[in-house]
């Protein structure tokens, strides 16, 4: 995997806490990717789940309190203290660098969730990989990530056929903090998942739900008819 430093760190540092403090109730989030991402899921109690890239630890306590036993890594120091903050010992929180190797044995996870993560990493067959090694078989990888068109719609790319760094200032958590991920296109989305050994059981283009709508109706118009975010679930064979 990639030697470089991981893209967001210094952005996530910068936004922690603002993020932390509204991420159960801005509506992208909480009215829009989270209850596609969720919908995704099977029945969690008693699997053993990494949360890669669990930022303040949202999906770990939701994960925890329906029965799962939950290891949760971010590369931010400030989102894993964050997380061990709101979830306690009931989950397992390390900082950790998706862009190297995992510390964790073969066939270790029943299910991998990575919500809105991928982005950040540039190789996804060296993600995807890891990911493939450190799930049992018949375990699931559920993930969601910007939509490829979405970034190219708002101009931020040049080659939709390229993997492109992109750039977008966020100012929906208090100062400005300029945030860069990777844009893909959508055959740089699914091959990768294939060429690792998973197959692909769902995808889903989510549109935003009726609670989005009271808090966000311009918003919402845009994304009931054009698609902001791409989820997926995928199984390694058993």
């Amino acid at each position: 995997m990639s030697t470089d430093g991981p893209i967001a760190r210094q952005a996530y540092e910068e936004l922690a806490e603002a993020y932390a403090a509204r991420v159960d109730t801005k509506p992208h989030n909480a009215h829009y990717e989270r209850p596609a991402t969720l919908s995704l899921l099977p029945d969690v109690n008693g699997l053993r789940i990494l949360d890669a890239g669990c930022g303040p630890g949202a999906y770990a306590e939701w994960l925890v309190n329906h029965g799962a036993q939950v290891v949760g890594v971010d590369v931010s120091e400030k989102m894993i203290a964050l997380a061990r903050r709101r979830v306690g010992a009931q989950a397992e929180f390390r900082v950790l660098d998706l862009e190297r190797r995992l510390p964790f044995a073969d066939a270790s996870f029943d299910l991998v969730v990575s919500p809105l993560v991928p982005d950040y990493v540039r190789d996804w067959r060296a993600l995807f990989a890891e990911f493939n090694r450190v799930l049992r078989p018949g375990g699931r990888l559920i993930f969601s990530s910007e939509h490829p068109c979405s970034r190219w719609r708002m101009q931020q790319a040049t080659n939709y056929f390229s993997t492109e760094l992109t750039q977008m200032e966020w100012r929906g958590f208090g100062k400005p903090v300029t945030v860069p991920s990777y844009r893909r296109p959508l055959q740089e989305v699914l091959n990768p998942l294939v060429e690792t050994g998973f197959r692909i059981e769902r995808i889903l283009e989510p549109v935003p739900t009726e609670t989005f709508r009271k808090h966000e109706p311009r918003d919402y118009e845009e994304l009931s008819r054009r698609p902001g975010f791409l989820c997926v679930r995928a199984v390694k064979p058993a």
